[in-house]
């Protein structure tokens, strides 16, 4: 048995994992890598990348069919579902080197690539390799949680792991699962020519505001998807090409093709964290607010922590435990500025509080402000005038910011920097926007929350009034 030493180890090749062992090895640090499967992780090879590459063929495909109101005549687009598959393939390649065993070894990083298993509170042990650490980060990850559904063990299905392997088109595709994942796999489906529908145990896109949720879902339905809510999955039974699915009020779906899309389990089955004296919750590992866990020299950090389970937030803890490893100096993580986006058309976004939560924890305090799409100028000159934004703003500073419609994923960018900085709607009211762009939603919305504080103020008017006869 091999054995080494080093200052960080770093247990998971994803987003979190790569920031850490980057920014690690290059601010000094002697930093080793374990990573049992693909470097990149879920994002690159299973999740972001390649869902926003088919979401992208999907869109051209949907645009031919769509383009006469913009002059151009409609056409019946001609799919080649493999094809498309090609075009992810070819987009997480062109992305992969980013990610890649060769440039972490050009930072100084020793990369070893097999899964990791603690042996000691301070050791790890990775293929013939034993490595004892200074710190110790876990940034395993997640992976697709298939439920025990009566039958599913003996049907075909996939997972957003398979999926993007597949090369015949869904005639029709049964989605378990209205969260994000099974929403933006359902709209992009539909469009590229397969039947879809989606079944949901609660309510679809049920961790959003529902006023947004339903722009998203009642386009989707506009398009073709049938969305069955209240349905809870009880049995499923079939073969390739001819499944059912059976939910608990007897309704039956029939399909040739099955995704699981219910949400997300942290990996921690191969870590054998007892002998670590790391402890767990029901959602990943216990970790306080500086993302350590309860080995006070080992870290968790991503989906595996628990938490919000997104690709820029495993970065974003990257961040947080750099400072603490490297520099000793206190840092926390918080989740108040975290945004987050379903990439559907209309695109749906969210940061801080929603309404409901503004109104649960400001009551009276809270004032909601909305501003439309249609009023915006670029929105009105490419035919995207659907969706509206709402602010949630609490004596003068926004608490929360929902946004549904065209570029929402990048509108929000400016309401995430805004609740990180605390700042207030003056700020964001000063700023210049370009015209025409999308991005003067922002302003107009931050504008809106003056409007009546300027032009139905007597008060106002009455200054004004006096300022015009005495002064000249």
């Amino acid at each position: 048995m091999k054995r080494i030493k080093t200052d960080v180890l770093v247990i998971g090749a994803g987003s979190g994992g790569l920031s850490v062992a980057a920014g690690a090895s290059q601010m000094g640090a002697s930093v080793t890598l374990l990573e049992g499967h693909k470097m990149g992780g879920d994002c690159l090879n299973f999740g972001c990348v390649p869902s926003k590459a088919l979401i992208a063929s999907a869109k051209a495909a949907y645009g031919q069919a769509h383009a006469s109101p913009y002059g151009v005549a409609d056409t019946d687009p001609q799919v080649d579902y493999a094809a498309a598959k090609d075009h992810v393939a070819d987009v997480i390649a062109t992305i992969a080197p980013v990610d890649s065993q060769e440039r972490f070894e050009g930072f100084g990083v020793n990369v070893i690539r097999e899964y990791g298993h603690f042996i000691s509170p301070t050791e790890v042990q990775a293929g013939d390799t034993v490595i004892k650490a200074r710190r110790v980060v876990i940034s395993t990850g997640s992976s697709p949680l298939v439920p025990p559904i009566p039958g599913l063990s003996d049907v075909p299905y996939e997972t957003n792991e398979t999926l993007f392997d597949l090369r015949e088109q869904p005639e029709h595709l049964l989605i378990i699962g209205g969260g994000p994942i099974g929403m933006e796999m359902a709209q992009a489906h539909i469009r590229l020519g397969s039947k879809v529908t989606v079944i949901e145990g609660a309510k679809a896109l049920g961790k959003d505001d529902p006023e947004l949720a339903k722009v998203v879902l009642d386009t989707l339905k506009d398009e073709g998807v049938e969305i069955a809510e209240d349905a809870m999955a009880a049995e499923i039974r079939g073969q390739a090409g001819a499944i059912e699915v059976e939910v608990k009020d007897g309704r039956v779906f029939k399909g040739s093709h099955l995704l699981m899309a219910v949400g997300r389990k942290s990996n921690t089955d191969k870590l054998n964290l007892d002998a670590a004296g790391i402890k767990t919750t029901r959602t990943g590992i216990e970790v306080d607010a500086s993302m350590r866990t309860s080995n006070r020299k080992v870290y968790a950090i991503g989906d595996v922590a628990g938490g919000l389970q997104f690709t820029h937030v495993a970065g974003y803890h990257a961040g947080v435990i750099i400072r603490s490893m490297l520099f000793g100096l206190p840092s926390k993580a918080k989740t108040s500025h975290i945004p987050w986006a379903t990439y559907t058309d209309p695109e749906l976004s969210q940061v801080g509080l929603t309404e409901a939560q503004a109104r649960d924890a400001h009551g009276d305090k809270l004032e909601v402000i909305r501003f439309d799409y249609h009023h915006n100028d670029r929105a009105i000159a490419e035919r995207k005038t659907k969706g509206f934004i709402k602010l949630m703003v609490v004596k003068g500073r926004p608490v929360g910011a929902s946004i549904v419609g065209y570029q929402a994923g990048e509108l929000i960018n400016l309401w995430a920097l805004v609740l990180a900085n605390n700042m207030k709607m003056s700020q964001v009211a000063a700023m210049v926007a370009p015209y025409p762009t999308i991005g003067e939603v922002n302003k107009r919305a931050a504008g809106a929350y003056y409007t009546p504080r300027l032009f139905d103020n007597p008060t106002v008017k009455r200054v004004v009034g006096f300022v015009q006869r005495f002064i000249p």
